[in-house]
């Protein structure tokens, strides 16, 4: 749950995702865990994520448009943007999400690594 409400009044700097997957896989698994740790150490916690299963709430992932699993989707700020497939790769997420203004330097020192 987020302390930010479903009426668009998200604090301003502040990402709303919500993450689809497909069941309690091995992949379903490590990609919550990875796209968990992209908003804890890089997002330095700028970022409210909610984690759905299409299986478990297709309406859902059907109302967001998406068709394939894993899917994250960026809900706020808008324009609401998607991306599928491997999740694990964080410069491609901030990248295709439009992530980057919210990147925290200290979260990490500074460092990024391979």
């Amino acid at each position: 749950m987020s302390a930010a409400g479903p009426t668009g009044g998200e604090a301003a700097g502040r990402a709303r995702l919500r993450l689809y997957v497909a069941g309690t896989s091995l992949r379903s698994t490590r990609t919550i865990e990875s796209v968990r740790r992209l908003c804890e150490r890089r997002l330095g916690g700028l970022c409210d994520l909610e984690v759905v299963d299409i299986y478990q709430q297709s309406g859902l992932a059907g109302t967001d448009g998406v068709v394939a699993a894993p899917t994250l989707v960026r809900l706020s700020p808008l324009p609401a943007r998607r991306l599928a497939g491997d999740l694990s790769d964080e410069q491609r997420i901030l990248e295709g999400l439009g992530l980057q203004s919210l990147v925290r330097d200290s979260a990490d020192g500074g460092n990024d690594e391979r």
